[in-house]
Order: structure tokens, then sequence, then C-alpha cells
């Protein structure tokens, strides 16, 4: 088991974590203090335990509005993927077309044949 020193709020702390993990808690404990050092400047130093809950609702904050934007993107893309996958009943298919595309070049083709000297 690992260990870690991380500082928050000018105060060192030690935390067990998982082998590997160390470097992923010291970034997460470096996101908390960010927030915690932005709210000490802002309300002043009212103590550790209110500058953690109010920076821990703000973390929350960020991460619910990441799974809203997260949510809204996935049902975005399973909208296009529906949108892609059928085909509009108004449009041609893909051999009507070409058949199409066929056809108006021959015309042209004739039309350029007629008018050249």
């Amino acid at each position: 088991m690992g260990k870690v020193s991380v500082t928050l709020n000018g105060r060192a702390f030690t935390i067990g974590c998982e082998d590997g993990q160390e470097s992923y808690l010291r970034d997460l404990a470096r996101h908390l203090d960010t927030h915690v050092t932005d709210l000490s400047k802002q309300v002043g130093q009212i103590g550790d335990l209110r500058l953690l809950l109010m920076a821990s609702l703000v973390v929350v904050d960020e991460l619910k509005t990441a799974q809203n934007r997260l949510e809204a993107l996935e049902s975005h893309l399973n909208r296009l993927k529906s949108e892609n996958s059928s085909t509009p009943p108004d449009s041609p298919d893909a051999d009507g077309l070409v058949e199409a595309l066929n056809g108006i070049s021959a015309r042209l083709e004739s039309l350029a044949a007629d008018e050249a000297p």
C-alpha cells in the first residue's frame, strides 16, 4: 500500500492509497487545494472544515456539470446515429440516385455535342 503526502490549506496530510495511484491522488489533492485556496482568498480563513466543505461542494458542482454535459453529448450522439442509420422516406435510394445522375450526365453531354461547332 502506498502513502502520499498532500497539502490542503497549508497543512500537510499523509494518505494511504493503492500502489501506483500516488500521482493521481496528488493531482486530486492539488485540484481540491486550488479550490480551498481560492475560497480562503474570497471568504478568509473560516476554519478548515468549512473551507473543505465549500471546496467539496464546488468540486461536486464541477462533477455534476460534467455529468450533465456528458449525458447531453451522449443523447446528441445517439440522435445523430439514429438519423444517420435510417433513410429518410422522401430521399431516393442510392441506385435511383446513380441512375438520375447518369441520365443528367448523358443529357448534358448530348447538349454539349449539339452545340459544338
